[in-house]
């Protein structure tokens, strides 16, 4: 089976990546893309599956793995009786093939190693057909193939459909491998690649980019690592982010709560970019803002929450019945069925993003067209009282008037107006003439939700209007600006979520009890939700409770600084898809703010808040 999902590292080249177990090996690779089919799916099911591992044949007497400082090669150090082995992994990123390079390293005595290559395409279940030449192999389904280069020799076992050698690593010795993709109708790629040329170039290329971040507060390693974590799920051809590299992994063990975020949701995204921007990142911004026009292009209306990393629209959902599913949880789904909900917070999400961008410095010629920001407030003009299926995706029948959605809603028009105001000196005069009809909709909106939102007898806002269900969305209105943190409102509203909607002192999102979402199960607590505490405890000038709570949040991480979706505090496992670009967004954004309050700033308006500090 499969590792814990903390065992696991990520390497990538930013435009697909693979998940390294800390035993060495490979159990998750999609190619030639993110969202590709998977050739190794181990992850999801058992070695039948597919993997590629790289490991010793002794016994093992301990494990240290980490990644290079400011850097995506992950290196593991293993010691055993007879002596001491490093394997680094990486992907040069910047090239046509998509390589993965594995080099064995001698540090102390002798270490009998195994090498075990057993690829599986279509996710695991097609068997491919393997060619060996020398110390060289391809191996061919389909439209895929993969060439396999060892500086030792192999065996091939053809029941099996594997390969698989055993060498000795000795001190001071350093063997490379590698596997690059390629398509099968084309000749199999030479075999001249330069493994220690190629570490050099990817770790040059790793530690420029670190080196560009603008946070210099005390979480700086955290950040940085969150940071590359969501340059890692950059689709780089096109700008376009995903949620998180992988399919299906349970929200809950055993579950049915399994989806597939190999997609770009325009709230994720946007999210992202933000705290991209924060770390000083503009360029991402740009290519993602590229990305976003060609995706929603046309009307409004036929806008979707999400899209393939090239701007598909059509994201069919299907099961895969072949795979038993991370620790027997089934359903394994592949595309998803959310792509053509409704949800109204998107719009506020992709304008707040746009706006913080120009904030940021992005020069008006890089910044959101003045006929898509006219077309999109007013067509919030003609929706924000619709209701929809929300920020979390319920698949029940039943719309609600979710408060988050119509906060969004209140932004995507505040937005509008701001980009009038501030930025508008050259704005088609037919648009400046809406800045009054447009400030008129963003008051009627916060009207709205300040009565219809706010439970008076909970002293709460709660998830829907007319709901006595809480929700940690609503944690966003001091981020957008729409109620300070220090309000009594939001005050009541933190103290009912600290009461109510917490498992041992992390956020759920909201309680699955209520049956609101349609679905099945449980699930554990929601990472960026925990961090939305934070936040608000900052804005409040609660110093000491952030701290301690932040604290708590990056001590979850795994030993190399990752995150999944969610935190199940009884079992002390992360769950949900992993890594997962959501809880570094909430990790970054946090650190940011911490610093900005602690050295006096002005945090009452989160989204103000970084440029503050450049």
């Amino acid at each position: 089976m499969s590792s814990p999902l903390e065992h696991y590292g990520l390497i990538g080249d930013q435009t697909t990546i693979a998940l390294v177990s800390r035993s060495g090996s490979i159990d998750w690779m999609c190619l030639p893309r993110i969202d590709s089919d998977a050739c190794f799916a181990r992850l999801l099911g058992t070695k039948e599956h597919g993997y590629w591992s790289l490991r010793p044949s002794a016994p093992v007497r301990s494990v240290q793995q980490r990644y290079r400082p400011e850097t995506l090669v992950l290196e593991r150090e293993i010691t055993c009786d007879a002596g001491k082995a490093r394997v680094i992994d990486f992907m040069p990123p910047g090239e046509v093939e998509h390589d993965i390079i594995r080099i064995v390293e001698g540090l102390e005595g002798e270490v009998p190693m195994h090498a075990d290559l057993r690829v599986r395409f279509a996710y695991g279940k097609l068997t491919p057909w393997i060619q060996c030449e020398g110390r060289h192999a391809t191996l061919t389904s389909g439209p895929d193939a993969l060439s396999y280069s060892s500086s030792v020799p192999f065996t091939p076992d053809w029941d099996a459909a594997r390969l698989e050698a055993d060498f000795v690593i000795r001190a001071g010795e350093r063997l490379p491998f590698s596997l690059t993709f390629y398509e099968s109708h084309r000749p199999a790629p030479g075999h001249s690649i330069d493994a220690e040329r190629d570490l050099v170039r990817t770790e040059r290329h790793w530690r420029e980019w670190a080196s560009r971040c603008r946070y210099e507060g005390p979480y700086r390693d955290a950040v940085v690592r969150s940071l590359i974590t969501l340059k890692a799920l950059t689709y780089e051809p096109t700008g376009g982010i995903v949620a998180a590299p992988t399919t299906s992994l349970p929200e809950e063990l055993g579950g049915v709560r399994n989806w597939d975020y190999r997609y770009c949701w325009l709230r994720d995204a946007s999210l992202t970019i933000e705290a991209l921007m924060r770390g000083g990142y503009l360029d991402e911004a740009r290519a993602w803002r590229d990305w976003l026009l060609r995706a929603v292009a046309g009307a409004p209306a036929q806008a979707q929450i999400m899209y393939g990393v090239a701007g598909e629209h059509r994201l069919t959902e299907v099961a895969l019945p072949w795979l038993p599913g991370y620790e027997e949880s089934r359903p394994v789904r592949i595309g998803n069925a959310a792509y053509d909900q409704f949800q109204l917070d998107i719009y506020g999400e992709t304008l707040n993003a746009m706006y913080e961008a120009r904030v940021y410095g992005m020069p008006e010629e890089g910044s959101l067209p003045w006929d898509m920001l006219r077309v999109l407030v007013d067509f919030m003009e003609t929706r924000w009282q619709r209701p929809d299926e929300g920020i979390w995706e319920i698949r029940s029948k039943q719309h609600l008037h979710f408060t988050h959605s119509k906060l969004m809603a209140w932004v995507a028009v505040d937005r509008g107006v701001r980009f009038i105001e501030e930025f508008g000196a050259n704005a088609p005069e037919k648009l400046r003439q809406r800045l009054n009809r447009w400030r008129a909709l963003r008051e009627e909106i916060r009207a709205d939700i300040l009565s219809r939102a706010f439970n008076p007898r909970l002293n709460a806002f709660t998830q829907s209007y007319g709901s006595d269900a809480l929700d940690a969305s609503v944690l966003l209105m001091p981020h957008m600006g729409f109620l300070p943190a220090d309000d009594p409102r939001m005050q009541g509203t933190v103290a009912a979520i600290e009461m109510g909607l917490t498992w041992d002192g992390f956020v759920e999102r909201y309680s699955t009890e209520t049956g609101v979402d349609g679905l099945a199960g449980n699930e554990a607590t929601f990472l960026i939700c925990s961090f939305w505490l934070v936040d608000n405890y900052i804005m409040a000038g609660r110093l000491e409770e952030a701290e301690a709570l932040f604290q708590r949040l990056i001590s979850v991480r795994n030993d190399l600084g990752l995150l999944a979706e969610e935190y199940h505090p009884g079992l002390r496992r992360q769950l949900g898809n992993f890594p997962q670009a959501f809880s570094h967004v909430g990790l970054i954004n946090s650190a940011v703010l911490l610093e900005a309050k602690r050295a006096g700033r002005d945090v009452s308006f989160a989204a103000r808040v970084a440029a503050s500090l450049h």
